[in-house]
């Protein structure tokens, strides 16, 4: 339903929610004026209002460009806590724990695999199980083996052979949360996760064949290895059933612990407990544990990937070049270091459906990166465009070094499938040089193109509000979807 919420204008791409009622802080909108008519008709404002009334919060309730209603928090929300006053929230988070997005640069050209560009994506729905439930028949991990990818993340997939180890260097926190304990983990979860590592799974999730189509900073795209022409690989997907039961499960324990500690919600989704709190930690090394699974699939699809390619081109990972541009996570909470006020803080900050954007010089970049800053990957839908980005000082100093993670969608899975019923998505993504394969066709009338924001309005938000800046633009070629 449309929100009323008050909403003020204070230059073309931020708008202020001013502080009322029972608010902590203001809430932040990151937006166009058209943007902001199409986000008064669901309830993510008061969405932002509500996070802003929660204990602890620092800084204001911040939304990005491509905010939507969620579960508690909107997604696109990003807010820090304090360490010592402030809380943790599974709605903060969402249910796809570590859902995020990695790219890959290699050393062909889009002229290179035109003409076989729908053996490769047969070949990639052959190899890469998609759609809901899916299953990696021949990979079967004992106990042992799952806590140990469940607590070392992507450094446990490349001991076993899937990815070498400089891929580490190019992943948000080299590929593990510390602090995972799969005790804290039901066995449910365990056993819903156990069979999906290395699966796609459903929703937007995809792995995308493409091309640079346009670069708007050369020295940037350098910095990174990209060049206009270059086919590239996006793989998004998240944690699975896993990071789905961790947080259902814990849902129910915070909504038991807001009543325990006598916190007042002004939305039950948004149930939470103090950080320093038994049950926030356990929720949170819980939450660890999902993560370092999404890493984990990310980093066995990226293998599979690469096989691939070996397989349908006959050329070896050297001429390939198939090497990881960055991997970021965007439904996380972290413990960060942040200056507020002239004065270095460690806060929790909760970024759901928003990406890490740290500036150039920050000592959590690999060394190639420092003159860049960190690489900000923005996914659009299968029939548009994505963007790389990269991190920007004004983001860090206004958002806690956050910026959007997509699109955002416009309409519901229910309302895009009607709108799609009747029409050939396949058949017209092709007229338009895109080569799609999908576990469903109901999956894919979900997914059509005007279910989201056009990605680059999103994207020039980010770019003239200085939380992120434009490099380069990635073409679809072909697509898998779940």
């Amino acid at each position: 339903m449309p929100t009323h919420i008050e909403i003020k204008k204070l230059d073309d791409f931020r708008w202020l929610i001013p502080r009322k009622g029972n608010m902590r802080t203001e809430g932040l909108v990151y937006a166009d004026a058209p943007m902001i008519a199409v986000i008064r008709k669901d309830a993510s404002l008061e969405q932002v209002a509500n996070v802003a009334c929660l204990p602890g919060i620092v800084g204001r309730s911040l939304a990005m460009p491509d905010i939507h209603w969620g579960y508690g928090f909107p997604i696109g929300g990003v807010a820090a806590f304090e360490m010592e006053d402030g809380i943790v929230s599974p709605g903060g988070v969402g249910y796809d724990i570590n859902c995020g997005v990695r790219l890959l640069r290699s050393g062909l050209e889009a002229v290179d695999i035109k003409d076989e560009i729908r053996r490769l994506v047969d070949a990639l729905f052959r190899n890469i199980p998609a759609g809901v439930g899916s299953r990696r028949k021949d990979l079967k991990l004992s106990a042992h083996e799952m806590n140990s990818a469940l607590t070392k993340g992507v450094g446990w997939a490349v001991s076993r052979g899937y990815g070498k180890p400089e891929d580490l260097e190019y992943i948000e926190e080299r590929g593990c949360i510390q602090g995972g304990r799969p005790e804290y983990v039901s066995q449910r979860a365990h056993t819903r996760g156990r069979d999906q590592l290395g699966t796609l799974g459903s929703g937007n999730h995809f792995v995308e064949v493409g091309y640079v189509d346009e670069v708007y900073d050369e020295a940037i795209a350098r910095g990174l290895s990209l060049h206009q022409g270059q086919v590239t690989v996006i793989v998004h997907t998240g944690s699975r059933g896993f990071g789905h039961q961790v947080c259902d499960d814990y849902i129910k324990v915070l909504l038991k612990a807001s009543a325990k500690y006598k916190i007042d919600l002004p939305d039950k989704q948004l149930c939470c407990a103090p950080i320093t709190s038994e049950e926030s930690q356990r929720y949170l090394s819980a939450m660890a544990c999902a993560a370092n699974f999404a890493f984990c699939n990310r980093q066995l699809i990226t293998h599979w990937v690469r096989e691939t390619f070996e397989e349908v081109f006959q050329m070896g990972p050297r001429r390939l070049g198939l090497d990881l541009v960055y991997d970021v996570c965007h439904n996380i909470a972290k413990v960060e270091t942040h200056k507020v006020d002239g004065q270095e803080r460690k806060l929790c900050i909760h970024r759901k459906g928003a990406t890490r954007a740290f500036p150039p010089h920050s000592p959590f970049l690999p060394k190639e990166y420092k003159e860049v800053g960190q690489p900000v990957l923005i996914p659009g839908d299968m029939g548009r465009y994505s963007y790389v980005l990269v991190g920007t000082d004004t983001a860090l100093k206004e958002t806690f070094g956050s910026t959007c993670h997509g699109a955002g969608r416009v309409m519901s899975r229910r309302q895009a499938d009607k709108v799609a019923r009747g029409r050939a998505i396949i058949r017209e993504l092709e007229d338009q040089g895109i080569y799609v394969r999908g576990a469903g066709k109901g999956t894919i009338r979900e997914e059509i193109p005007e279910a989201y924001k056009d990605v680059a309005d999103v994207v020039n938000v980010v770019h003239q509000a200085g939380i992120g800046k434009k490099v380069a633009k990635l073409r679809p070629m072909g697509v898998i979807k779940g």
